[in-house]
């Protein structure tokens, strides 16, 4: 029986839908769009970071809700053709109206965006086996990487054609076409449905307060998920900034800034090999020791060129060792987590983790947009908040021992 849900056509299928949203990831939330706000529209960065932020904000409040409500139904993929096609739909729609409305659109595509994720990762295990949990992932994750290609590709290809507005709807096509086959192919296991009450609604908001009392009886998880925050928070944030900053501080023309992205992501599939064997060899917390330094040097580089007034040459430099860092960050912090939590409450803890990268994403593009706007002190002052924010991380994870545990049986899967 469990053969008739594991297909090559349904992993393929499965993975597919990796390609399709990071196209929406890669061309609306950390390039275009923005571009499109601030340089053809001239809004500000607080525009759109603000936008970004309250897109997070209503994502990280609803999130153990929305997983609660489809492990209620017990069925994953309406929820996700759902939000998929909401999500389409606005991205369609991006452009049209003004300013004002397109962040709107934009901060309901992005929270569908982000919705899809929740129901699209628990369909992972009905593709896959225990055996093969681990290839699967890694083949969804390889197609995501196609995905960010196919995105910039047809930006550099077809942006002086079709401009932003038609970028836009052309991503929102590139996305159906490709989610397609997970709505058509991936079937779910049946699973008996239950009512969907206020009760459920409640019991997920009182399971997350459980889980973080519960993470504290664990030495040196809670500070490391504390530390992830004043990391994962800049990173996002550069991610989505800059083909701002390479074009208004650094004079980057726009088809410089896509090919600078390609050779990022480039770097970033090569770092998180290299990574994934440093990460074997020395262990997690110094991996990440030595990537929050290549942040730093990053951050600070990206600083001086702008005050500087330096060669270019040197942010094509930095563009490409943000991607090492970068494909770094996700090698060393994962296996990170996975020895500071206990087998048996491995589940439970990762959607502790999930919930920091959320709640970082909602306070980095606020931040940046409060000191570039608000303040007024401009970007490179912004770029130098990141840079503290990261020197705070690497400080507050020199507390954690990542010695691997012995734990009891208790703590096993399975265990009492």
């Amino acid at each position: 029986m469990r053969r008739k849900y594991t297909t090559r056509l349904s992993i393929l299928s499965w993975a597919l839908y990796d390609l399709a949203n990071t196209i929406f990831s890669m061309n609306i939330v950390s390039l275009y769009f923005s571009l499109w706000v601030v340089n053809v529209m001239g809004g500000t960065d607080a525009d759109y970071g603000n936008a970004n932020a309250l897109s997070m904000l209503l994502m990280f409040l609803s999130a153990p809700i929305l997983g609660a409500l489809s492990d209620q139904a017990g069925r994953r993929m309406p929820f996700l053709i759902a939000s998929s096609l909401l999500c389409i739909g606005f991205t369609a729609l991006l452009g049209t109206g003004g300013l004002l409305l397109s962040l709107l659109f934009f901060v309901v595509a992005n929270y569908m965006f982000q919705a899809g994720l929740i129901f699209y990762d628990a369909l992972l295990p009905e593709v896959s086996t225990e055996e093969n949990r681990g290839r699967i992932g890694g083949l969804g994750i390889g197609l995501g990487y196609m995905g960010s290609f196919i995105g910039v590709g047809s930006g550099l290809l077809l942006l002086d054609r079709i401009g932003y507005v038609g970028l836009f709807r052309l991503s929102a096509l590139l996305f159906l076409l490709f989610a397609l086959p997970c709505f058509l192919f991936v079937r779910e296991r049946p699973r008996e449905a239950h009512p969907i009450t206020t009760r459920v609604i409640t019991g997920a908001l009182s399971q997350v307060v459980r889980t973080v009392q519960h993470a504290r009886q664990f030495p040196g998880l809670l500070r490391f998920l504390i530390g992830r925050i004043f990391y994962t928070d800049p990173i996002n944030t550069l991610i989505v900034f800059m083909g701002i900053y390479a074009t208004n501080e650094v004079n980057f023309t726009e088809e410089q800034v896509q090919v600078m992205i390609l050779a990022a992501i480039v770097f970033a599939v090569a770092g998180g090999f290299v990574w994934g064997i440093v990460v074997d060899r020395i262990g997690p917390k110094r991996s990440l020791n030595l990537v929050l330094g290549m942040w730093m040097g990053v951050l600070s580089g990206a600083v001086l060129v702008s005050l500087l007034d330096l060669p270019q040459v040197l942010f094509w430099i930095i563009a490409c060792t943000s991607g090492v860092a970068l494909g770094g960050t996700w090698a060393a912090d994962r296996p990170y987590m996975l020895r500071l939590s206990p087998p048996r409450y491995v589940g439970e803890f990762y959607g502790l983790y999930s919930m920091v990268g959320r709640f970082a994403s909602i306070v980095g593009p606020f931040l940046w947009g409060f000191i570039v706007d608000t303040l007024g002190w401009g970007r490179p002052a912004a770029v130098v908040t990141l840079l503290v924010l990261v020197v705070l991380a690497f400080v507050i994870l020199q507390g954690v021992d990542d010695t691997p545990r012995q734990w009891a049986p208790e703590f096993q899967v399975g265990g009492g």
